[in-house]
């Protein structure tokens, strides 16, 4: 961020120099009255420093700033010479396009601030004359008008709008042990098959199984089983979970990992959607194609969006509830303060309008990294805050065992997981279980006060296919006794540990090797003399191992189930429960992808404003001095309209005055003041404000450009070209009589040719 939010003095006089006259002579004449010929610009500049650098005036433009002045003002050094839209976006939700127009050409008209011209584009900038009235209000003083801009309060009792975080580990531990059991998981024509989508919703009621698992393969955390798919199965494309992608995955913090999840959810949800930046054509990258769609999220899109979420939450404070509009301009200042750092999007995105802020905030709600407090009132979870009873860092990849049980086994075959398990616990827990249910229960609210906690719970169940699916990974029945004990704080029925035993002594007893090998233990040899196998022995290795003349396993695996062998052993090539890490992890630690500066939120170095006159009290003076002027009711008119502008710096401003009047708003009746505007806003290409009424009984209001004036049916018929606000759909012309708006404005430019 740029340190000193003021340019030169000289770069200030230059912007005034370079004015068109007729914005020229009118700055001037506003500020120092009647100007004597002849005229010399370069004077009147220093007639104008000269008069803005008198005490008394600074005391009075100090007096004058309001908090909408301030809060102007400290956006503008806050965002570094910004061009008028980053303030229209900025202030989204606070003030208008019109308004933020009249609040600039205020501030413009009162020498606060000027623009300059910078590759043909008019940037905002403070006037430096005017630094030891303004840097107050900048945001290097620690001021209060930061907590103007980035609004929270401290925790405090309020309406409670519970929402229970849909994605934590467990989540992932339930889809890749679902993803495991179904080897035909998509349509060869893309999409998930109909048969999978039911059981899904059936074991993970209320979500979106699409969603659970497009997420997981935008992580890189699921890919394409493409030995099951193009081996000669004659199987639909299966998934399969990455396994050295979860083992680098699994070293992250659980924050980090919640962080990589939001990153994915939404980059999922934007996927295709260019407006976001996400969605580039397949042939154009070498990212994770998702089934079904024609986009791609590529893994540095999900690094660089992870990075984004982890400096934003970095910046709110736990214990401090933050409003949609803090963390809207929170995620504008860090999405500028990247983009200076790199030629490519900030966060996946296409430049400061592009993200999908509902989406964001979604996602970072469905992971637990934001409480939703109120509709519009959000605060640091517990993953953050230090509250999480658990969820720290420490111990998360290791062995050691938990404080407490972690997991909870409600029958002899089945396990409830709690929210504080370990990831890497979860992991391997799945690799030998098979989701029973997934199911998120609401807090009960009575009286806007939580009665009841709510929760998800996640159950798991031990089968004899699950388990002989943890064999076939190279899992020991004695490990997968060990580790529920350890989990469950051994708690563990015998009966259990003693059916775990049976099936993987029955396991070792057959098994079959990819290439095709067959291994039969001396008590099961009689199987190569049934007819379904004898027919497949090609040679005898050794005793009891044979090479079968099957070009796949799939072939011999039917045969040996016509022999009436329930379990078949398939061994794995390594152990994948102690895999090396990779050298270069796909998963960065997001700290390492921190912006160099943040803003400068709740400084604890408070600086009080500086005291000054009442601005009401500083109008009263000059409205007192008017009244005993002799003037005209036009230039009264004019001149009170001045004072309530805060032109007026001074009494000789009033006396020596060049009024020259300009009608620039009619209303109701005045059909002359009306037509008259509306000429002088077609001549002159403005914008107009316009307001009607409602058949149903409230206002209309449109802002845009008059196009036309024309007659129709005898009334004088006004053409309104709107412009859109927040998209870029374009809006279809307005057709209103002359005689039905009750209010018309001509909006003035900006003095400096906006």
């Amino acid at each position: 961020m740029k340190t000193d939010p003021f340019r030169s003095v000289e770069d200030w006089k230059s912007a005034l120099m370079i004015l068109p006259d007729n914005a020229f002579f009118e700055l001037l004449r506003n500020v120092l009255g009647n100007i004597k010929t002849p005229f010399n610009k370069q004077r009147l500049v220093e007639d104008l420093v000269s008069f803005l650098s008198r005490e008394e005036i600074r005391n009075t433009l100090a007096a004058y700033i309001d908090e909408r002045d301030a809060k102007i003002i400290a956006a503008v050094a806050l965002l570094d010479e910004p061009v008028a839209g980053d303030l229209e976006r900025f202030f989204t939700g606070e003030f208008s396009y019109i308004e933020i127009h009249d609040l600039l050409l205020n501030l413009e008209e009162r020498c606060i601030l000027y623009r300059f011209q910078q590759d043909g584009i008019r940037h905002l900038a403070l006037n430096p004359l005017l630094e030891t009235v303004l840097a107050p209000y900048t945001m290097d003083t620690g001021f209060w008008v930061t907590n103007q801009l980035f609004p929270s309060v401290p925790i405090l009792p309020m309406p409670a709008v519970p929402v229970i975080p849909s994605w934590d580990d467990r989540i992932i531990a339930a889809i890749f042990t679902f993803v495991l059991e179904e080897r035909e998981f998509f349509k060869a024509e893309g999409g998930i098959r109909k048969k999978v989508l039911d059981r899904g919703k059936r074991l993970f009621p209320g979500f979106s199984l699409e969603t659970l698992v497009g997420v997981l393969q935008c992580l890189g955390l699921l890919r394409p089983d493409t030995a099951r798919s193009h081996q000669g199965e004659g199987l639909n494309p299966g998934l399969e979970p990455d396994m050295q992608r979860l083992n680098a995955f699994k070293v992250l913090s659980r924050r980090e990992r919640l962080e990589y999840c939001a990153a994915g959810i939404y980059g999922y949800r934007n996927r295709g959607n260019p407006s976001v930046g996400i969605g580039i054509p397949v042939e154009a990258s070498s990212g994770i194609t998702l089934p079904g769609s024609s986009s791609l999220v590529s893994p540095r899109q999900i690094r660089v969006i992870t990075g984004f979420i982890h400096n934003l939450l970095d910046t709110l404070e736990p214990g401090r509830y933050y409003p949609g509009i803090t963390i809207r301009r929170l995620m504008d200042i860090l999405e500028r303060e990247a983009a200076k750092r790199t030629i490519e999007p900030a966060w996946g995105i296409q430049g400061a309008t592009g993200h999908d802020f509902a989406s964001l905030l979604e996602a970072l709600e469905m992971t637990g990294l934001l409480e939703r407090s109120s509709p519009d009132w959000w605060t640091p979870g517990a993953v953050l805050s230090g509250t999480s009873g658990g969820l720290g860092e420490a111990g998360e990849t290791g062995p050691a065992s938990p404080e407490r049980p972690v997991l909870v086994m409600d029958t002899v075959f089945s396990c409830i997981l709690y929210p504080e398990i370990a990831f890497a616990d979860a992991l391997t827990l799945a690799l030998f279980s098979s989701v029973q249910e997934v199911a998120v229960q609401a807090p009960i609210v009575q009286d806007t006060t939580v009665q009841g906690t709510g929760g998800m719970v996640v159950r798991f169940e031990l089968s004899r296919a699950s388990v002989v699916r943890g064999f076939d990974r190279g899992i020991k029945a004695e490990t997968m006794v060990d580790h529920l004990n350890r989990l469950s704080g051994n708690r563990l029925d015998q009966s259990l540990s003693w059916t775990m035993k049976d099936w993987e002594s029955r396991y070792a007893g057959v098994s079959l090797y990819q290439g095709v090998v067959l291994t039969l233990a001396e008590d099961r040899r009689y199987l190569v003399e049934t007819k379904p196998v004898a027919s497949l022995v090609r040679r005898i290795l050794g005793p009891g191992v044979y090479l079968l003349s099957v070009p796949e396993k799939a072939e011999a695996m039917e045969a040996l189930q016509k022999a009436g062998v329930d379990i078949i052993a398939q061994p794995p090539l390594k152990d994948i429960l102690n895999q090396d890490e990779p050298w270069r992890t796909p998963y960065p630690a997001p700290r390492s992808l921190n912006l160099e500066a943040k803003p400068p939120l709740f400084s604890p170095a408070y600086r009080p404003p500086p005291a000054k006159p009442p601005l009401e009290a500083v109008k009263e003076r000059f409205r007192q001095a008017l009244g005993k002027m002799q003037l005209s009711q036009i230039e009264r008119d004019e001149l009170a309209a001045r004072i309530e502008r805060r032109l007026i710096l001074s009494e000789p401003q009033l006396t020596g005055a060049t009024i020259r009047y300009e009608k620039l708003e009619a209303r109701g009746l005045d059909y002359v003041g009306k037509m008259s505007i509306a000429k002088q806003a077609i001549a002159s290409k403005s914008y107009v404000e316009i307001r009607w009424p409602n058949p149903e009984g409230g206002t209309n209001q449109a802002l845009g450009i008059l196009d036309a004036l024309e007659k129709w049916g005898g009334e004088s018929v006004l053409i309104i070209k709107p412009i859109s606000q927040g998209d870029d759909i374009p809006l279809a012309p307005i057709r209103l009589p002359l005689g039905k708006i009750s209010f018309l404005r001509r909006i003035k430019p900006s003095i400096f040719g906006e």
